[in-house]
């Protein structure tokens, strides 16, 4: 597994209120590929629900540390889509 990543979000010394906002912003800013990691002193489990709901399948999920007082999680933005050729149909170019 690649523990690289692009930024660290400490949320512990960001208040509640603004803690979704600025990791939703830093994740749609993410590069395709590329990782933040999240430090909190709970189980982020309702962020990862929350990115889910708003971006199915687009990011991947990593623990790197499990509590019970500090937690740190990988996000992963997906690889960018494969994108269609120039002069094929599809994506796939595999049009019958």
């Amino acid at each position: 597994m690649n523990t690289i990543s692009a930024c660290t979000i400490d949320v512990r010394q960001i208040a509640p209120f603004k803690r979704h906002g600025l990791i939703f912003a830093q994740l749609d800013a993410l590069p395709a590929g590329e990782a933040l990691q999240l430090i909190n002193d709970h189980d982020p489990r309702p962020l990862r629900d929350q990115i889910d709901l708003q971006w199915p399948g687009q990011y991947g999920f990593s623990y790197l540390e499990s509590g019970p007082s500090l937690w740190r999680l990988e996000i992963r933005k997906a690889a960018s889509p494969v994108k269609a050729r120039a002069g094929s149909c599809c994506s796939g170019g595999c049009c019958g």
